[in-house]
């Protein structure tokens, strides 16, 4: 099968591509088109969690639109964030992002190398008697409480961010040869556009363990999966795969 087309749902890079390679290399066409956006919930919608923000003494961030979100709903429900208020991120540089609504203190910002796990790790001992509000993304929010639950910290959750699917019905999924998915949401919102999509020789190609297994429970084949040890990235697995192929 020759692959001359490749679909990527994500937005087009700002800057240098990663796929520049595979592009001048093997004279494939890429496209990019997000198959969903993430945006910060309503106070409406904030409600329905039934959460009361000055319960906890600790907030927990993922990623800068879940800040955004947070202090969003905490002007719009008229909630004044206490100064005492202590605030764990995956990375510094989702905590340097903190500088837009707070003065930056590193008594009371704390941040992981990255990962959830490492954050979670962070908190240690020394800040064991916090009650942590994880300020979640829909599609992420059983993965962070899983954590929370196996270190026996005392949180709760609350939805901040969710992801809205993307209408992909004036794409015409005909062209391509291959699409590229990098989150389980890419796979459900393919579905609400084509209910009653069928593979067929349509090749996927995905990123991480979360989108391979939303591939498998939507009974699709998954031809190239990333990370590996060779390679790390989705644009080095496509370079290995087409480096086989020729």
């Amino acid at each position: 099968m020759t692959i001359e087309n490749i679909l990527i749902s994500q937005p087009a890079p700002t800057n240098a591509s990663p796929y520049t390679e595979l592009i001048s290399k093997y004279g494939v066409h890429v496209d990019f088109h997000p198959f969903f956006r993430v945006e910060g919930v309503t106070a409406r919608e904030f409600r329905a969690n039934k959460i009361n923000i000055l319960d906890y003494t600790a907030v927990v961030f993922t990623s800068k639109i879940a800040i955004d979100a947070f202090f969003k709903i905490c002007e719009e429900t008229r909630v004044t964030v206490p100064e005492t208020m202590k605030y764990f991120c995956q990375s510094e540089l989702i905590a340097q992002y903190l500088q837009t609504y707070i003065v930056y203190r590193k008594r009371k910002i704390f941040f992981g190398n990255g990962t959830i796990a490492s954050m979670v790790d962070n908190i240690g001992a020394k800040h064991r008697g916090e009650n942590f509000l994880i300020a979640c993304t829909d599609g992420l929010r059983l993965d962070v409480k899983k954590l929370f639950t196996k270190a026996k910290l005392k949180h709760g959750s609350a939805v901040f961010v969710k992801t809205v699917s993307s209408d992909l019905s004036s794409l015409n999924l005909d062209k391509y040869q291959m699409v590229v998915f990098y989150s389980p949401s890419d796979v459900k919102s393919l579905f609400e556009s084509y209910p009653d999509f069928k593979q067929g020789s349509l090749l996927f190609a995905t990123y991480g363990s979360t989108t391979a297994k939303a591939m498998k429970d939507a009974k699709l084949k998954t031809e190239i999966e990333a990370p590996t040890p060779e390679a790390p990235s989705i644009a080095k697995a496509l370079l290995n795969y087409f480096e086989k192929l020729h």
